[in-house]
């Protein structure tokens, strides 16, 4: 018989470990937790039934603590190895964070609705049709058909950073807005992509993209033929609506400010928006994993 490795799971050490749980030694608690996260995401459903059939406080209170570290585990482990092989992969990044909130998500489901969204704006697209004009049904699609809309009443509300929830509830913040649109464009290979702007994200129609990050700041209009405001309903700027953006914020016109960033930027710029909403709800233990997890990539 091969030897049992250090990972693997059986029903009747989880049985055992459970009823360990309800144990008043801390430092058997402590071991018992150990076990569990080494045992990883497959013995999450035997702890939750195990929470399901209990009725002690102290007990369940354990077992969400485990789950929740085992969650939070995971994904660390899934933001890391992300950015290292799969980072041209925006969708599968977002639905790592995504999961730091909502663990249970239905991914095929935020596929389905992306991709009706893509089929929608497919239908009304052909050859012919010049970047402006793609754009204008892509507006019109995602914030007529679809209803899609900045969330102006609850702006800073951490809902508006997880994709599930902006998909089921039509609104979001610039970057989530963004991202969706983005992510769209993606699947009918129209080169929109993000810029990450300060305290703002918008994004790119790009004219040129080979020689897009040779271009000195004097040159970028040649590369870059609009922006879009996916906040504002799609609405189109040009390169000097970025300056006095700038000029207003009073900051420098960097060129990074004008091209488009990395899906790590993305993710990155994501996290700091949910520590920032975090923070005004004062859920500092949140804050302090968002944290770790931006330290993953």
């Amino acid at each position: 018989m091969a030897p049992k490795r250090k990972n693997e799971m059986s029903l009747k050490e989880v049985i055992a470990l459970i009823t360990l749980l309800d144990d008043p030694d801390d430092q058997i608690f402590t071991q018992v937790k150990d076990r569990f996260m080494i045992l990883g995401p497959p013995a999450i459903p035997h702890l939750e039934t195990a929470w399901e059939n209990s009725f002690d406080a102290i007990m369940q209170k354990r077992i969400e603590s485990i789950i929740h570290d085992i969650n939070f585990d995971a994904i660390k482990k899934g933001l890391k190895d992300w950015a290292k092989t799969d980072q041209d992969d925006l969708l599968k990044g977002i639905l790592i964070l995504s999961r730091y909130q909502y663990p249970d998500f239905d991914e095929s489901k935020i596929k389905k609705q992306l991709h009706q969204i893509k089929q929608d704006v497919w239908l009304e697209l052909h050859d012919d049709l010049t970047a402006l004009e793609k754009v204008k049904i892509i507006n019109h699609i995602l914030f007529e058909v679809h209803n899609f809309s900045g969330n102006i009443t609850n702006y800073h509300a951490p809902q508006n950073s997880f994709i599930n929830n902006v998909l089921e509830s039509k609104k979001g913040n610039p970057l989530m807005l963004s991202v969706v649109y983005s992510l769209i464009c993606k699947e009918l290979n129209i080169p929109v992509y993000g810029i990450n702007l300060p305290q703002h994200f918008v994004l790119a129609y790009i004219n040129d993209y080979t020689n897009l990050f040779d271009a000195t700041h004097k040159t970028l209009s040649d590369n870059i033929l609009f922006y879009i405001n996916p906040f504002s309903k799609g609405l189109i700027f040009n390169q000097k609506d970025i300056d006095n953006f700038l000029k207003q914020l009073n900051l420098e016109p960097e060129t990074k400010y004008y091209l488009p960033c990395s899906n790590v930027e993305i993710i990155k710029r994501c996290i700091n928006n949910l520590v920032f909403s975090y923070e005004k709800l004062g859920y500092m233990d949140k804050v302090n994993e968002l944290k770790q997890l931006e330290s993953q990539i």
